[in-house]
């Protein structure tokens, strides 16, 4: 991935409505709280068309699905980020580093699996899939700790898709896992950059 990028990419025209509709959404909540809110105000403002991102973020990577930084709330404690998945880009079966995030699809459709931890032996985890499910346009998730285990690809084979992903902090590692059959995985740290 590339290296970090020195300032978050800004939208003029949406940028300020964004923010302050998050702002809202998590001031004076606990966890569960302010996700259901964030949720709620991110599937409002796709739904009524006021979320407007940067040209950018609708532009792939063709080497991989790209993250770029749309805010950092310093006073918050959030950070707000783009991901821009090209046909067939995805991840592995991945954590979020303990940090609660909602996840809301601007564009395309993505497919996401959920897995539950079921055991761990050292570096080995022993995952059970929780089932698959299509996001497209307009939806949202939330992810809670310890409940934070998916995968997420863009199953198209020509459309582009985009996501917007609030995090409850900055992410710039993530534990990765890979399979080793029969239901066991391997973990490993994961830098995460931006684009």
């Amino acid at each position: 991935m590339n290296a970090t990028a020195s300032a978050p990419i800004r939208d003029s025209a949406g940028h300020a409505e964004l923010v302050r509709a998050l702002d809202e959404a998590i001031r004076g909540r606990d966890c569960a709280g302010l996700t259901t809110a964030l949720r709620q105000t991110l599937c409002q403002l796709m739904r009524e068309r006021r979320l407007s991102l940067p040209d950018e973020v609708f532009q792939p990577n063709p080497e991989h699905y790209a993250r770029r930084e749309i805010h950092r709330s310093e006073e918050l404690g959030y950070t707000v980020i783009a991901m821009t998945w090209g046909p067939g880009q995805g991840t592995p079966v991945h954590d979020h580093s303990g940090l609660w995030c909602v996840e809301g699809v601007v564009a395309g459709t993505l497919e996401i699996t959920q897995y539950e931890l079921l055991e761990r032996d050292g570096d080995d985890f022993r995952f059970e899939q929780r089932g698959t499910l299509d996001a497209g346009p307009g939806s949202a998730g939330s992810l809670i700790p310890p409940h934070e285990y998916h995968a997420i690809r863009n199953a198209s084979d020509r459309d582009v898709a985009v996501s917007l992903h609030i995090y409850g902090g900055e992410m710039r590692c993530c534990s990765v896992f890979q399979p080793r059959g029969e239901d066991w995985y391997r973990c490993c740290a994961r830098p995460l950059a931006l684009d």
